[in-house]
């Protein structure tokens, strides 16, 4: 048995330049729990895999192809492979969620407009 605190496991060096830290990295999968404080958002990118993201805390805004919506706190999300996405956080307390990647990628994202 594996077991990990999110506590334990560092941020790792992302283009968002966020709290992101990899609980769980497999040839089958991938989970990453990202923290957005108020005010900070992802890059608008492309996923060569499909996503499954779950609000742990708070609210956020997330942005799935041309659809655009506030989600909550035990809200799952599903992000088509190829599809631009972004996360947002315009309230006052921290955002959390978890990004569950199916296979783990073996391409790299495509970011927008950077």
């Amino acid at each position: 048995m594996i077991i990990k605190k999110l506590s334990e496991v560092g941020i790792m060096d992302n283009a968002h330049g966020v709290d992101a830290r990899n609980l769980y990295n497999t040839n089958d999968a991938m989970i990453t729990i990202i923290t957005l404080e108020p005010g900070q958002s992802l890059k608008r990118h492309i996923t060569p895999v499909d996503v499954a993201f779950y609000v742990l805390q708070g609210t956020g805004i997330v942005e799935v192809a041309d659809e655009k919506m506030e989600v909550t706190i035990g809200t799952l999300v599903e992000s088509p492979k190829d599809i631009i996405h972004c996360w947002y956080n315009e309230s006052s307390s921290p955002l959390q969620f978890m990004v569950v990647k199916a296979p783990r990628p073996a391409k790299k994202t495509v970011f927008i407009g950077t």
